[in-house]
């Protein structure tokens, strides 16, 4: 553990401070956005650091190298909440040093020190907080009496005192603005890595493959591909589906029970992929699939675009542009349009896909790189600093 000095301004620009409670691979999105996010602006020669409770060594060795600073700080009491006595002190340093909180998700205390910190220090301390897709209904539904009481006694403040609110796509400001929060919206989407994948290639072989990697978790809507599949599979010989991701609530074991009762032979749930491995994977694809009941984002979507993979997507996740540039279907979240999809797509030729995917990638290349995201995210700071104006993507109202 170590717990890192405090940071203020350097160079006339107040230092962003990125509050995260795990940057662990395991622990999904934010452990590659936030940091991804965090590469591009030092880039930018935009200090930042994340301040975090968790990671683990590949993520460090795939992003400490590139321009990303660290501080670990232990768990000390309230292990369910993740309360951390050195993290709420080394923020408190950080207030009283003038920097920038940028906070990331919910219903956790990391999630409501910087807030804290703020209201001690309201002339000094400027804070942003992205949701994370963490207010959605869907995700609401989740240990709904956790948070019903979490926002009662500490979230809603903790969101009332931000001076400005992130959101990933207009579905997400909706929701912010459905649950009673006014500061100010920037609606700012995640950026993608687009990988080298010159040396990665297409799919040959007669079998082909339906990936759909990701958390393996209820609100993935998982079960849904699972009867999806059983009603198909047998028309459809020459495929099989993936399921690769690491699984919470014990969520694998009864997908592969369903499978299992309902005699499918070709689908497979599996353990996780990181890194390079994951392109790899993506590469070996024909479709990738995202049944989710809700997303704010969602990563492997854009990963699997940028691999130039054509992508079938519920309603849950706003990706309407899968229609628009043409590389993938939008579907309504019910099995029955999920089969359809599927049956759509496995109908096509290769060919077909291949360009549907080199759609997908360009679309990536030119909307979604993080270069520009981050360059969006610094106007931000630099408005929220006093420094500039307000920029485009905020939405006061």
């Amino acid at each position: 553990m170590t717990v890192g000095h405090s940071v203020g301004s350097r160079r006339g620009k107040a230092v962003v401070v990125h509050v995260v409670p795990s940057m662990a691979l395991e622990d999904g999105g934010p452990s590659y956005s936030v940091s991804a996010l965090v590469r591009s602006l030092n880039r930018l020669n935009h200090s930042s650091i994340i301040r975090t409770l968790k990671y683990d060594d590949s993520n460090m060795n795939a992003v400490n190298g590139e321009l990303v600073g660290y501080r670990m700080h232990g768990t000390s009491i309230g292990l369910k909440l993740k309360a951390s006595t050195d993290l709420r002190d080394a923020l408190t340093d950080d207030g009283e040093a003038g920097a920038i909180f940028h906070a990331h998700g919910l219903w956790l205390m990391p999630n409501v020190y910087p807030a804290w910190v703020k209201l001690r220090w309201p002339g000094r301390v400027r804070l942003i907080h992205s949701v994370h897709g963490m207010l959605g209904g869907p995700a609401l539904k989740i240990s709904t009496l956790k948070k019903r009481v979490f926002w009662m006694l500490l979230q809603r403040a903790a969101l009332s005192a931000a001076d400005c609110l992130h959101a990933t796509a207009e579905a997400e400001y909706e929701e912010i603005r459905a649950r009673g929060l006014r500061a100010p919206v920037a609606i700012i989407p995640h950026g993608i890595d687009i990988p080298d994948i010159s040396d990665l290639a297409r799919p040959t072989a007669r079998e082909r493959t339906i990936l759909s990697l990701g958390r393996i978790h209820p609100k993935k809507g998982l079960d849904r591909l699972v009867r999806a599949w059983a009603s198909l599979e047998c028309e459809h010989p020459d495929w099989r589906v993936r399921i690769v991701g690491p699984a919470e609530r014990g969520h694998d074991t009864e997908l592969r029970g369903m499978i299992a009762r309902l005699g499918i032979q070709r689908m497979s749930v599996e353990g996780p992929v990181y890194g390079e491995a994951r392109t790899v994977l993506y590469r070996a694809a024909d479709v990738f699939v995202l049944p989710t009941l809700h997303e704010n984002f969602s990563m492997t979507v854009a990963e699997a675009l940028a691999a130039e993979v054509p992508v079938i997507s519920t309603k849950g996740a706003p990706w309407q542009g899968l229609e628009t540039e043409r590389c993938g279907w939008w579907i309504e979240q019910d099995t029955g349009a999920l089969a359809k999809a599927l049956v759509q797509a496995m109908c096509l030729p290769r060919s077909e896909l291949f360009l549907m995917g080199e759609r997908g990638r360009s679309w990536m290349a030119r909307d979604f790189g993080w270069r520009s995201i981050a360059r969006e995210m610094s106007e931000v700071y630099t408005w929220l600093s006093g420094r500039g104006p307000m920029p485009q993507s905020i939405r006061s109202k």
